[in-house]
């Protein structure tokens, strides 16, 4: 052991890249249906590290894995995380994460009294069982002392581990009933314009009280295929081609013939890739078509996802568009908006680089606090922040921050991998140096912690507060911060409901208020330490 042990240690890239490898092997073992998924690259960096403690890389490595991570899922969920905070959801998931995170501090404050250490371990166990980065270094800076620190590496494991194993047992007792969305596909169906009572009028006229989850793309008339013209008026005899999801079909009483669909003599169908710059960010209202053409956008696919094509919808980059045209017109289409499959994982490394620069700088801003002195959001929270605002404006002037979802996608599984696996690695050895003798008691008092905050949120959203399960487990997966238990709570709940959950509570309870309970538990309530 000593010799792999030294091996390890002159080999810090190798023994990264072997704990990711090897982390995310043991991540697929699942034990009575339970799996650590991505989370178990932490516990395989855990067990490299305390055997070969100088093999961590550097630990701006770490770093910016996790600004990555974070700096996707805001620029992902900026518009969800603005409309959340109110929306009564969000104003609820907010309240229900703040009251826990303090009923967490609370429980920190008696535990020290309690098992007789000082409040500067608390505030490190408090930060390391809510793997809180910020708030141990706000702690530390609070504190004076590397005490805070020691608190943090024996606390941070159980900060990861446990609320993964509270999310099975929740979901084991809890049974709950969680609909996983199929991704949305866009079928054509037909119908009579007799059938519906609708010769005489006219398409705008249809259009107005089109209902949701259908658009009119085509008529055929005569044998021939025509665009829907605002002023066309229908005749009898007409067959309506309708773009629709499918449960719109039988809903709308749509007929299952193919005249229209079948015959591309006059109209054919394309799809093309929107890689041109220009277009991104542009809602389809103002998107432009090639002129001296007859054309009409009937659907956009994003990632799994058919969206029907409407007038405020904004493209980004990626967008597969689904156009009606004239067949002798098909390559002009695709020239016009680029059609490059490559835009799927491209983006702007201009826009990524300013956007994280810029987060980085509000991070460093002092934040005053009456009687308290300041706080600061950190290296962490300030891209977060940043990274939200921009994902709510998409396109600010000449800058587009918009980012292709397989991109964004990639990224941020990279940058949590690599974040975890230095975390691992870093905190493998000063966990088993301090785990036994009074360590014991910090590890005690940071699964008490732990629980605390995951019980409020899990048991009191679902059975007081009625909140559907896949929503709780990302509040609770922003109120306890780690990526890793957002993973796993996308993995026993795939709706996306989680990430948006984790967006609303991670930058302001799940960082903020931490920052400031610390200080709090610091200076408010400071005893001499044990």
């Amino acid at each position: 052991m000593a010799t792999i042990g030294a091996f390890l240690d002159g080999q810090p890239l190798f023994a990264f890249f072997l704990v990711i490898g090897l982390g995310y092997a043991a991540g697929q073992i699942r034990i009575a249906g339970f799996s650590l998924g991505i989370g178990a690259v932490l516990f395989v960096g855990l067990a490299v590290g305390a055997i070969a403690p100088k093999s961590p890389p550097p630990g701006l490595v770490g770093l910016l894995g996790l600004v990555l991570f974070l700096y996707g899922i805001g620029i992902q969920y900026g518009k969800d995380f603005f409309r959340g905070l109110v929306s009564p959801l969000g104003i609820k998931a907010n309240i229900l994460a703040a009251v826990a995170v303090i009923a967490g501090c609370a429980a920190s404050v008696v535990a020290a009294r309690m098992m007789g250490f000082g409040l500067d371990y608390a505030a490190g166990m408090f930060a390391g069982s809510m793997t809180s980065t910020a708030s141990l270094q706000a702690a530390l800076e609070a504190a004076g002392t590397r005490n805070p620190a020691t608190g943090y590496a024996i606390a941070y494991p159980f900060g990861v581990f446990g609320p993964i194993v509270c999310f099975f047992l929740a979901n084991t007792l809890f049974r709950p009933k969680i609909k996983i969305p199929a991704p949305s596909r866009l079928v054509v169906a037909e119908t009579r314009a007799d059938d519906h009572g609708l010769v005489g009028r006219s398409v705008s006229e249809l259009l107005k009280r089109c209902p949701d989850g259908a658009e009119l793309i085509g008529v055929r008339r005569g044998g021939m295929n025509v665009l829907p013209e605002p002023t066309l008026l229908f005749e009898g005899g007409d067959v309506l081609a309708v773009a629709c999801l499918p449960d719109a079909v039988t809903r709308l009483k749509l007929g299952t013939t193919e005249s229209a669909r079948s015959d591309r003599r006059h109209l054919d169908y394309v799809r093309v890739f929107v890689s041109k710059a220009a277009y991104i960010g542009m809602t389809l209202s103002k998107l432009p078509l090639p002129a001296n053409m007859r054309a009409e956008i009937v659907q956009v696919r994003r990632g799994d996802v058919d969206l029907l094509p409407r007038a405020d919808l904004e493209i980004q980059y990626g967008d597969q568009l689904g156009i009606i045209v004239e067949p002798g017109r098909r390559e002009d289409v695709a020239r016009f908006f680029g059609d490059s499959i490559k835009a799927e994982a491209d983006l702007s490394f201009i826009s990524l680089g300013l956007g994280v620069a810029a987060g980085v700088l509000i991070g460093l801003v002092p934040i005053p606090i009456p009687g308290l002195g300041s706080v600061k959001l950190g290296i962490a929270g300030g891209p977060l922040v940043i990274s939200l605002i921009l994902g709510y404006f998409g396109r600010l002037g000449p800058f587009n921050w918009y980012m292709p979802l397989v991109a964004n996608v990639l990224m941020r599984n990279f940058g949590l991998t690599a974040f975890l696996a230095v975390v691992g690695l870093s905190s493998g050895a000063p966990f088993v140096a301090h785990v036994a003798g009074p360590g014991l008691g910090l590890l005690l008092a940071g699964v008490i912690v732990l629980l605390t905050v995951v019980v409020i949120v899990l048991v009191v959203g679902y059975f007081v507060l009625r909140m559907s399960f896949d929503d709780l487990l990302g509040i609770a997966a922003g109120a306890t911060g780690n990526p890793a238990i957002l993973a796993y709570a996308n993995q026993l709940a795939p709706t996306g409901r989680p990430d948006i959950g984790y967006a609303m509570i991670f930058p302001g309870v799940g960082t903020i208020v931490k920052v400031i309970a610390v200080q709090l538990m610091v200076t408010m309530w400071a005893v001499p330490s044990g």
